[in-house]
């Protein structure tokens, strides 16, 4: 065997290198739309309603402000477990008030902190909303965020 890499060698190598990644990566990413598709997605209450609520997320521009799962400003605390920490899980009546109360609360006035705007959402946008950020609580993110506190 030579000592030294031959251009013929040298191509072969950057060829296949390049074949095998990107079998990978395509390997990858159909694995990646398979398990966003059937496992972490909760598609059988995928509603209508749902919908209408992220609708309203982009329409008022939410992700400035705030995270999603991750994805969003960091301005604003992360909404993809709100539901949770709402005690939506123990109960989903009381979770529903609490984040409508605190939508329609908002700006406090409180000096010195960050003020969520009033967007004066009707009662079926606030029911929208909170059904599309319900909903978002139940993607099986594998352990993000890492506590509840957001």
């Amino acid at each position: 065997m030579a000592e030294y890499l031959t251009k013929s060698a040298a191509r072969n190598i950057f060829y296949g290198g390049s074949i095998f990644f990107l079998v990978v990566f395509t390997a990858l990413t159909v694995h990646s739309h398979y398990y966003i598709k059937n496992v972490s997605t909760d598609e059988s209450t995928l509603t209508e309603a749902v919908a209408r609520g992220k609708h309203i997320w982009e329409r008022h521009s939410c992700i400035n402000c705030h995270t999603l799962l991750g994805e969003g400003a960091y301005f604003a605390p992360e909404l993809g477990n709100v539901w949770v920490r709402y005690g939506g899980r123990d109960n989903a009546a009381g979770a529903r008030m609490g984040l409508k109360a605190w939508m329609r609360a908002q700006p406090t006035g409180v000096r010195g902190r960050r003020q969520m705007p009033q967007f004066n959402l009707t009662e079926q946008e606030l029911d929208d909303l909170i059904d599309f950020l319900e909903w978002t609580s139940r993607i099986d993110t594998l352990g993000w965020p890492p506590n509840d506190a957001g």
